[in-house]
């Protein structure tokens, strides 16, 4: 029971034991990988043998009379080893991609359940590094690594059983240096940890550091920051180089230190063997074939601990973003019940109506100190169209959040048609919901196929109403292949305005009972965003419709307008009522109204 403890801590340390369970459905790949590796050893350990017979029987004793046997079995020997070889790279390459899949298949999914928060917290260079290098190292480790170090270790034990067996005393002063192996690994494996734990960081930042200079190229060059940019990343990249020469320079004194130990073993046989190389040359030169052979297996086993080492660091992280948990998340009893995001039971939802209220709700986002709201109550009966104003950075997203149940309350609730949205599913509340995001954003692919994310069966005619209504129908016509023209990477081939005008045809194309338009119009020139407003009012009939507005002369009409200020809301009414109160929303609607009549007056 404490030998088993023991190796369970053995397998925890390297976390060996959190990739054992992606293994478990490559057995069949394992087992050739394992048994084609120890075969392959065997025949490296057979040819000095056939060495030592050779050389005692046919020069030692005059006599060719087993030559025909002798070559007969080398040559299967050597073909046979040949075929291993083969059989046992092919289970390893099977095994590192099908690993690798399986683990980036499993890091896809699980970031798909994470709440907005973690993303906020972690770059895009953090996240792929995740997604792609860790689980890239993690397959070659379990793969590759494993296949040779069976094989170099099985030669190793191989080559050592044999000389124990034909001389004795030899072969302990040989094998005498391999506790001095066990004691060099006791020392460097420390510190080898802790320097790979600080280059893998290193190499996530510069990973976050070179997307961002991808994807803010624009914004880079308009701010004339590429010296600074530049500055910066070779910054990052030199410590990067101090940081990994230094490892380097460990690993190569641990591999040097273990050579000199691999070379001492070949030094032992050329002392002590002078008496055998006198009367049996073939087991002298044999010996030494194992001693000068064992040199490279060493080898190669310290540099395969030390890539368990580095890759215990690539473990460590993916597992880190695989046991991170959603801060918001549905309870076993309603999984049980609605199913989650990708096995949801549809045939249990409840037909979702639009009531929404908020029943003293206190809100503070998981890495703020401070409360944006307090005690809060508000009843959006269903069709009810709200409009949240308020100055850049006020919070206005805040409530809207909390509705689509991207956040939760930190005390109260959100109801839902009377009940708890907690008490009901994500999926369930998000299929009801129509989101078009200020900074719109596209696949890659066709403006139809982004389309067809909102709707999947939407039929032609379907397609057409939706892009008419929002005004879209002329963006579409002057585009070379119409909706089969391809949007480019997050759709950079349109301008932001068309990108906003096929966001929205996108999300009323699934007809949703729950409409939030997160300052949509504010991507858009004024006569399009005046067509918008008019489909606006058309569409939000018969929807519970949330508009978080820059732009009030957009929510003129909203059947309650909320103003919110540092996060909190101080004025609620209809327009006429909150103008008249001459307060906050007053003071917004004059200062943009007389802002907008002076960039009119002055073209």
């Amino acid at each position: 029971m404490k030998q088993e403890t023991s190796k369970q801590n053995n397998l925890k340390f390297f976390g060996i034991g959190k990739v054992i369970p992606y293994l478990k459905k490559y057995r069949k790949a394992m087992l050739g990988l394992v048994l084609g590796s120890l075969v392959g050893s065997l025949v490296d350990i057979g040819v000095p043998l056939f060495q030592r017979y050779a050389l005692n029987h046919f020069i030692g004793e005059g006599t060719l009379d087993t030559i025909v046997w002798f070559v007969l079995l080398y040559l299967l020997l050597i073909c046979g080893g040949a075929l291993v070889s083969y059989y046992s790279t092919m289970c390893s390459m099977q095994v590192e991609v099908g690993v690798d899949r399986d683990l980036r298949n499993r890091a896809f999914s699980h970031l798909q359940t994470l709440s907005f928060s973690y993303y906020n917290q972690n770059s895009v260079g953090y996240i792929h590094s995740r997604v792609m290098s860790d689980t890239q190292r993690i397959g070659g480790l379990v793969s590759w690594t494993l296949l040779d170090s069976i094989w170099q270790g099985g030669y190793v034990v191989g080559a050592v059983v044999v000389m124990l067996v034909i001389n004795l005393r030899l072969a302990l002063l040989v094998i005498a240096v391999l506790p001095l192996t066990v004691l060099l690994f006791s020392l460097f494996q420390r510190k080898l940890t802790r320097a790979n734990r600080e280059i893998r960081e290193l190499n996530s930042q510069i990973t976050g550091n070179f997307n961002e200079g991808i994807t803010g190229a624009r914004t880079i060059k308009t701010l004339v920051i590429e010296k600074k940019m530049e500055r910066s990343f070779v910054a990052d990249t030199a410590t990067m180089r101090r940081k990994s020469v230094g490892a380097a320079r460990l690993r190569g004194f641990f591999a040097v230190t273990m050579n000199f130990a691999s070379s001492l073993a070949l030094a032992i046989v050329l002392w002590k063997g002078g008496v055998i190389a006198k009367t049996q040359i073939g087991t002298f030169s044999m010996f030494m074939s194992y001693a000068q052979g064992m040199m490279e297996p060493v080898r190669w086993l310290v540099d395969a601990i030390s890539d368990l080492i580095t890759t215990q660091v690539n473990i460590e992280r993916l597992s880190r973003l695989l046991e991170t948990k959603p801060d918001v998340r549905d309870s076993d009893a309603v999984i049980a019940l609605y199913g989650d995001s990708f096995e949801p039971k549809r045939e249990n939802w409840e037909a979702l109506r639009g009531d929404i209220r908020f029943e003293d709700v206190s809100f503070q986002y998981p890495d703020g100190d401070e409360k944006i709201l307090e005690h809060f109550d508000l009843d959006i009966p269903f069709g009810t169209n709200v409009a949240i104003v308020g100055e850049t950075g006020a919070g206005k997203s805040t409530l809207a959040n909390l509705i689509c149940r991207f956040y939760e309350p930190t005390e109260g609730r959100v109801l839902i048609d009377g009940r708890d949205a907690r008490e009901r599913s994500q999926l369930w509340l998000h299929s009801a919901i129509g989101y078009v995001l200020q900074t719109p954003h596209l696949f890659s692919g066709t403006v139809r196929e982004n389309l067809l994310y909102g709707n999947p069966n939407a039929t032609q005619e379907q397609i057409d109403r939706a892009l008419e209504l929002v005004s879209a129908t002329d963006v579409v016509a002057k585009l070379e292949k119409g909706l089969d023209t391809d949007v480019g990477e997050g759709g950079d081939m349109l301008s932001t305005g068309e990108k906003q005008l096929i966001s929205f045809a996108r999300a009323i194309l699934a007809d949703p009972r729950i409409l939030v338009l997160d300052e949509a119009t504010a991507s858009v020139d004024t006569i399009t965003e005046q067509k918008i407003q008019a489909a606006i009012d058309t569409i939000i009939r018969g929807r519970t419709s949330i508009v978080i507005a820059h732009r009030l002369s957009t929510v003129r009409n909203a059947d309650v307008i909320l103003v919110v200020k540092d996060g909190k809301i101080v004025e609620r009414g209809r327009h006429e009522e909150l103008m008249r109160a001459r307060g906050t929303y007053y003071r917004l609607y004059t200062r943009q109204y007389e802002d907008e009549a002076t960039s009119s007056l002055l073209g």
